[in-house]
């Protein structure tokens, strides 16, 4: 049966409890140990996949169709463990479980209440899984003290009672603030926020402690004093230059011989950080840089894309160049022309997104890439973008567009390259959806099967004909439009096995234009880039030495 570690916050959010949590599984892989990493979200959202990228970010999408908090990439990213529905929960869906209990009459007629029942439902998603691993992590979003975490705290404080001695611990997160007027680290907020735990029955056994300065060893006594904690068990946790530093920034102050040490393993398994060793290596030696523009929306929030910075990140240590990343805020390029934007990058990135603002622009991109033979890569509605400048402009449809933007707003004003998803063959079923379905969970999820064409650019690139990717939209680039364009040059490059939906384009005489329908950033990781993003850069690279 695993062992559990719990990783909570105090004191302020955004501690990077997501990144804590990832390094030390990565540190157990290290060590030879099996690991599952899992969130559980306070908030009352079934899944974030409603929620705007401004409230929350990235929505990770699972192999299995789960819309998740962006954290479980960081959890793959740095483990290579595949994320499943059951890794993320939120109070939203807990509640929504127990009140379909509730109504089906599983209950018995008793009164339900947050205890036992919630925290009961609780209890049973943390052990989901757990004859299959050695170490179970799991995340407790939002900070102590938030009023909504509560039955998850108290649930973790029963699982933790119910199980045998020594199977479970807690991992809280802090922050150290410092005041510049006196030259001082405070501990108080750390201590009040243990208080507050042990307040609801809770006691860490390490404490993660953030800061700016370095932590003296007097500081580190009087935490572990006031906080009923070993003093090697308070763990400095300093900012990094890279989140990849991380796993080896942590093994250098002890925090995975703290976790083994707080569940006496002795002795502990010496650690293989080869890889971690390599990372490093490849993205402190770079050997250039190359400068890539991500045409898109959400652009005052960084975290809306995190997996495609993080899967250039990727693709620049697989060529040993740095690749800066600059964001560009699509609907300028409704106003203005994009040529004094777009002159000086090497590549061009346009990601996904929904509704129609800012989508004018992502097609002037795209023509742009297209016309001055720059790289590009567009993602999901990227591809989507760069078939209706295509249809636009080379195929001689003036009006093309997507039926999105007429739904939404509620008006025919073009002809739909790009139409509503109504059908498509999940496995062995066939999935049918209409337009006023509700939003939540309805669109193509997870991961889907992909032939390519043979003696495309794409099958030497993932130097295989068939692959399986994660998709997550609702709209579809239309099949009936493809020998128009294929004769104008764009090659459909790959489709779903049963040949009625396009997953990839590519133009032939373009030293490297690819639109991908699916969200390849999402299966990246810096020792395993993801391969069109390995290629992406390369062409960056290549195009670096000719500007």
């Amino acid at each position: 049966m695993a062992r559990f570690v719990f990783i909570t916050g105090g004191v302020v959010s955004s501690l990077g409890k997501g990144l804590t949590s990832a390094a030390l599984g990565a540190l157990l892989q290290a060590r030879g140990f099996t690991v599952r990493l899992r969130k559980l979200d306070p908030y009352l959202n079934v899944d974030p996949g409603t929620m705007s990228p401004f409230e929350h970010g990235e929505v990770f999408v699972t192999d299995d169709g789960a819309e998740t908090d962006l954290d479980l990439g960081h959890y793959e990213r740095f483990t290579g463990v595949a994320a499943r529905a059951t890794d993320s929960v939120s109070s939203g869906r807990i509640y929504s479980n127990v009140l379909e209990k509730e109504r089906r009459g599983d209950y018995l007629g008793k009164t339900i209440q947050v205890i036992p029942h919630v925290t009961n439902e609780i209890k049973d998603w943390i052990s989901i899984g757990e004859d299959e691993v050695d170490f179970m992590l799991c995340e407790i979003g939002g900070t102590v003290g938030d009023i909504e975490g509560l039955p998850f705290f108290e649930a973790i404080r029963q699982f933790s009672q119910e199980r045998p001695r020594g199977d479970c611990i807690l991992m809280h997160l802090t922050l150290l603030p410092f005041l510049a007027a006196s030259g001082e680290l405070k501990t108080k907020p750390t201590q009040h926020s243990v208080k507050e735990l042990r307040s609801i029955g809770l006691q860490p056994d390490i404490l993660v402690c953030r800061s700016e300065h370095e932590i003296p060893e007097k500081e580190r006594g009087k935490i572990a004093l006031f906080c009923n904690v070993r003093p090697d068990s308070v763990i400095p946790a300093y900012d990094l230059k890279s989140i990849y530093e991380a796993p080896m920034a942590y093994h250098k102050v002890g925090l995975d011989q703290a976790v083994l040490d707080a569940f006496n393993i002795s002795p502990a398994p010496k650690p293989n950080l080869d890889r971690w060793i390599d990372v490093e290596d490849r993205l402190h030696h770079a050997e250039g840089e190359v400068r890539v523009a991500i045409v898109g929306k959400y652009t005052q929030l960084e975290d809306a894309y995190k997996s495609i910075a993080e899967a250039l990140t990727h693709g620049g240590m697989a060529n040993r160049v740095k690749v800066k990343s600059e964001w560009i805020d699509a609907e300028i390029f409704e106003r203005e022309d994009p040529a004094p934007y777009l002159e000086g990058f090497h590549a061009i990135l346009v990601p996904g997104g929904f509704g129609e603002r800012g989508t004018e622009g992502k097609i002037r991109a795209a023509q742009f890439a297209r016309e001055h033979k720059v790289p590009y890569l567009g993602i999901c509605l990227g591809m989507q973008m760069a078939v209706i400048e295509a249809a636009r402009n080379v195929g001689g449809l003036k009006d093309a567009g997507s039926e999105e933007f007429d739904h939404e707003a509620g008006a025919k004003r073009f002809t739909p390259v790009v139409y509503h998803l109504k059908e498509w063959v999940q496995g062995n079923q066939t999935v049918s959806r209409k337009v006023g379905d509700d939003k939540g969970g309805t669109m193509r999820l997870g991961a889907y099967d992909a032939t390519l064409a043979e003696g495309s650019r794409v099958a030497e690139i993932y130097g295989n004909l068939a692959i399986d990717e994660r998709h997550r939209h609702r709209y579809e680039v239309d099949i009936k439009y493809r020998k128009n364009l294929e004769e104008q040059g764009m090659c459909f490059s790959g489709m779903s096995p049963d040949g009625r939906l396009p997953e990839i384009v590519e133009w032939k005489d373009h030293p490297w234009f690819i639109g991908v329908q699916f969200h390849p950033e999402l299966k990246s990781k810096p020792f395993s880039p993801h391969p069109l993003f390995a290629d992406f850069v390369r062409a960056a690279k290549d195009m670096s030495r000719l500007v």
